[in-house]
């Protein structure tokens, strides 16, 4: 399936007009308001966006851009900064596995390891039955739990292969 057709199910245009559903656009209205500089609302706003669809495309930076009126440049940069915002379809669980420091002491390499064998992927791949895709995130905040992943938004620490086993077999 190519990028266009992805992007077609979930934005159109109209000329030169991106337009997203009303629920989107009223979504990123009221994040507007909670910001009186329109940049802060980016972060919200590329947020509000891949929630509902999974990933970011440029349409939707350039959608993003035009709702808060603030540069293409700065909205592509903040989304390309932070690794939190994806490029390409997770898969329906996306597991964040921090490498920092204290996870990294304390052994997030060999959770990786079995993260790789268990779901017979590799980092940034997904699951042939796509349930699963995992990333290596810098840093969860979290290091009194080290070593540490979220899955979706739900955090997991004191992490072993059995645990991650376990934690697992609870996401459909």
């Amino acid at each position: 399936m190519s990028d266009q057709h992805e992007e077609a199910q979930f934005c159109r245009t109209a000329g030169d007009k991106i337009m997203f559903s009303d629920a989107i656009v009223q979504a990123i209205k009221k994040v507007q308001q909670r910001y009186p500089d329109q940049q802060g609302a980016v972060l919200p706003a590329l947020h509000i966006i891949q929630k509902e669809y999974g990933h970011l495309t440029y349409e939707a930076m350039r959608f993003v851009s035009q709702q808060l009126r603030v540069p293409e440049s700065d909205v592509f940069g903040t989304a390309t900064f932070y690794s939190l915002y994806r490029w390409k379809n997770p898969g329906r669980h996306q597991i964040q596995i921090c490498h920092n420091l204290s996870c990294s002491l304390l052994g997030a390499e060999t959770m990786i390891a079995h993260l790789e064998k268990k779901l017979g992927v590799r980092e940034g791949q997904v699951t042939k039955d796509g349930r699963f895709s995992f990333i290596r995130m810098e840093c969860i905040g979290r290091c009194d739990g080290a070593p540490a992943m979220l899955v979706d938004d739900d955090y997991h620490g004191d992490l072993t292969p059995a645990k991650i086993d376990d934690i697992l077999a609870k996401y459909e």
